[in-house]
């Protein structure tokens, strides 16, 4: 589904992400880990076109999408849930999931993302502002999946939530690859929630991957080892 070969991406003259190259198939989970600093952001902001990368493939099945602005990538099927939620707080529920939108939203997709996300039917005429960060953290999930993406992207979603909610979190996920039949990325540092939503992980260390695991074959401590360096 995405395919990423050699790529650098930096800040001016700096380099964070060292000739990268990874694949991501069809209605797979696959978490990227890492301390902070490590490049996780970075290289997902070079995924979705915020920071492009200065050498390299991004395909999106078969289409080159590396020199793409973000909202040709974002047409082209990617959907992305950043760090921090950014939901629109003045704006309601339902208008926040709507500034996701490109034309009309079939009927199907807000039953789908109701089923998904009850909460926000029941709150879908409250100011964005006004929900918890649980709250706000599936909101902005569902504002990306309003475009029907061909792959999901996440940065770090369990950050400032509280732990009842990041099980839900993960329970969505697995749902949205179930029913959607997409690819996800996530980046985390919750070992936890990586075990229990992941088909295979990666860990970063500063701007490269140092470790792969599939999940028949994942070992949590080695993980949290790595982690801890």
């Amino acid at each position: 589904m995405l395919g990423v070969n050699n790529i650098d991406v930096g800040y001016n003259k700096s380099r964070v992400i060292h000739d990268m190259s990874f694949k991501v198939n069809p209605e797979e989970i696959l978490v990227i880990m890492g301390r902070n600093g490590m490049g996780k952001t970075t290289l997902l902001k070079s995924l979705i076109g915020i920071l492009p990368s200065t050498s390299g493939s991004i395909k999106l099945g078969d289409q080159e999408i590396a020199g793409m602005d973000s909202y040709q990538r974002v047409r082209s099927g990617i959907g992305f849930v950043p760090q921090g939620r950014m939901i629109f707080p003045s704006l309601t529920v339902t208008e926040n999931i709507l500034s996701g939108a490109r034309g009309n939203v079939a009927q199907s997709t807000w039953d789908e993302i109701y089923a998904l996300f009850p909460v926000l039917h029941e709150m879908r005429k409250r100011k964005g502002g006004n929900l918890s960060g649980g709250q706000q953290q599936q909101l902005a999930i569902a504002r990306a999946l309003v475009a029907n993406p061909k792959i999901l992207i996440l940065d770090e979603p369990t950050e400032g939530i509280q732990p009842s909610i990041i099980k839900d979190i993960g329970r969505a996920l697995k749902e949205i690859r179930n029913m959607r039949k997409i690819a996800i990325i996530v980046t985390e540092q919750v070992v936890s929630f990586m075990m229990d939503v992941c088909d295979r992980v990666l860990v970063m260390e500063r701007g490269r991957f140092i470790h792969e695991a599939y999940r028949d074959s994942l070992n949590s401590d080695k993980i949290k080892a790595l982690l801890a360096v």
